[in-house]
């Protein structure tokens, strides 16, 4: 349990990289399209890139759906269950880009690190005190780094603040679902949903010219491919083994990776209130892990304890 344990720590810690270089992606790929034209291209692109892999473990696929007791209309309704919570999220974190800063933006999105222990309570899940302790320090890493200067809400910072509910939704029906469908099934129809659901959009209220998507290709490709295809499925892979408030805390470890992709690719400066917010996000990390930690650390005493002296 241990070593799944860590591996989904790992992938998480990778998705929340991913994701937080994404936010350059998503900045920059707006100069030139509609944030429901972005959304649509890039969630179709995650969608297709996992089809191949879907096709090569077709059999290992049919056998887990037969274990599970699900079947294909089951494995449909909770795709679209899951596309339609993140076609909302995403949906209200692009939009919300346009009117709201990006440090802004970062730190509100993040505010799903609380939300999933308290929504999860209303679900039964069990939510210890290292959770919450490490849920503070989270928060309050995600503070320093992200917001400067005063703090008022305005049009996309409420929107960034919605974003945030059905993102903690979001982590909650993966934590569900993964346990019983595989995960990248699972990832391309959601995917595919979001799509269809962002071009729908797209279509009634955005300009699509070919000219401006060859011109955001680049941001398209790395939130297609990266953020979506890659990310989301690590995420789904990695929830298989991994409490929904733990996961959260992690892959809020995103806002960290968004300034250090600033300071990459967009010449942005970190303050020292920048670095002490990244050490609270670390702390945050480590304190949700508490449990973990302890429980090895006493299995190995009780080892030495009882293997013999030579």
């Amino acid at each position: 349990m241990e070593k799944k344990t860590l591996r989904s720590d790992i992938l998480l810690i990778l998705t929340s990289a991913i994701w937080g270089f994404a936010f350059v992606a998503q900045l920059v790929g707006m100069d030139h399209i509609g944030p429901y034209l972005y959304n649509a291209i890039r969630f179709a692109l995650g969608s297709l890139s996992l089809m191949p892999l879907i096709l090569f473990f077709g059999k290992n696929r049919r056998e887990a759906y037969k274990s599970s007791g699900l079947n294909r209309k089951g494995v449909l309704i909770a795709g679209i269950a899951a596309g339609t919570v993140l076609f909302l999220g995403a949906s209200l974190q692009q939009v919300g880009l346009q009117y709201t800063t990006a440090g802004k933006a970062g730190f509100i999105t993040g505010l799903y690190v609380i939300l999933v222990p308290i929504l999860g309570i209303a679900l039964s899940h069990r939510t210890g005190l290292p959770t919450w302790i490490g849920a503070f320090f989270a928060a309050a890493g995600l503070y320093l780094i992200s917001v400067k200067g005063g703090f008022q809400i305005g049009r996309g910072d409420l929107l960034i603040l919605a974003c945030s509910l059905f993102f903690a939704i979001h982590v909650l029906t993966i934590d569900h679902f993964s346990r019983k469908i595989d995960p990248l099934v699972l990832s391309a129809i959601q995917f595919a949903v979001c799509s269809f659901y962002s071009f729908a959009v797209a279509v009634f209220r955005e300009p699509i010219i070919l000219e401006d998507i060859l011109q955001a290709t680049i941001p398209i490709l790395y939130g297609g491919l990266g953020s979506v295809g890659i990310a989301y499925t690590l995420q789904v892979v990695a929830q298989k083994d991994a409490p929904p408030a733990h996961s959260a805390i992690i892959m809020s470890l995103e806002s960290v990776f968004a300034v250090i992709g600033g300071i990459i690719f967009l010449a942005e400066g970190m303050s020292l209130r920048g670095y002490i917010g990244c050490g609270l996000m670390l702390l945050g990390m480590l304190a949700s892990q508490w449990d973990v930690i302890f429980r090895n650390s006493i299995k190995k005493e009780k080892k030495m304890q009882i293997s013999p002296q030579k």
